[in-house]
């Protein structure tokens, strides 16, 4: 699997398909993350924006061999493994946008509740916002493991399933992304930390129940 994390790795830089995410996301928080804004509405903000580049990144990943290149692997290492190793760095990459975003609020944003008469501790705080983040970075990995090959394998059906899934999770209340999101929010009204425990538990098990699907269905079909 290390060998596979590597390659897939050095496909995604190389590719340089990683840039328009990474300039979206980057973009997302020089809108949203203004010095002095509530440091938790902040958290929630940057948080937020993981969601569709997860999906986007997991888009790039999955569909960034040749047909001929990801034959050649999944006869080497399996077509299962060989697909997880994709998602897994999607996964990777998207961590990573996830701690500069929570570093940036951290430097940035004001420990304190939204009318800033609560203080607000910021290392609890942090660790709120990073479990917010992975809550919505991993919803996004799993929308695009069920909306990319080998699930949907025309990007016609793909890209605007992959849309409308990731702004449906984002609002509507019965999302685990929308309650850690909401839970943001309150807690900055309040100058409370709420640490996402369970919307982030949820997320990991549907996240593991959707990679697993598209990497036994990655068998089926390769």
């Amino acid at each position: 699997m290390t060998a596979l994390l590597r390659y897939q790795a050095s496909l995604l830089i190389g590719s340089h398909r990683w840039l328009s995410p990474v300039i979206l996301y980057a973009a997302w928080l020089a809108i949203g993350v203004q010095g002095g804004s509530p440091i938790l509405d902040s958290f929630g903000y940057a948080a937020g924006g993981l969601l569709p580049v997860a999906v986007w990144l997991t888009r790039i990943c999955v569909t960034n061999e040749p047909p001929a290149a990801r034959n050649c692997a999944a006869a080497a290492a399996g077509p299962d493994r060989a697909h997880l190793a994709a998602v897994l760095t999607a996964a990777g990459a998207a961590l990573v946008l996830a701690v500069v975003g929570v570093g940036l609020v951290v430097l940035l944003g004001d420990p304190r509740s939204n009318d800033h008469r609560v203080a607000v501790p910021v290392l609890p705080a942090a660790v709120a916002g990073l479990l917010t983040a992975l809550t919505c970075l991993l919803m996004g990995i799993a929308i695009g493991a069920l909306s990319n090959w080998p699930v949907l394998r025309s990007a016609a059906w793909g890209v605007p399933a992959s849309l409308t899934a990731a702004l449906l999770l984002l609002v509507l209340g019965a999302s685990p992304a929308n309650a850690a999101l909401s839970g943001m929010i309150t807690g900055s009204a309040h100058g409370t930390v709420l640490v996402p425990w369970l919307p982030l538990a949820a997320t990991v098990v549907i996240a593991a129940a959707a990679v697993a699907a598209a990497c036994a269905l990655t068998s089926r079909r390769s």
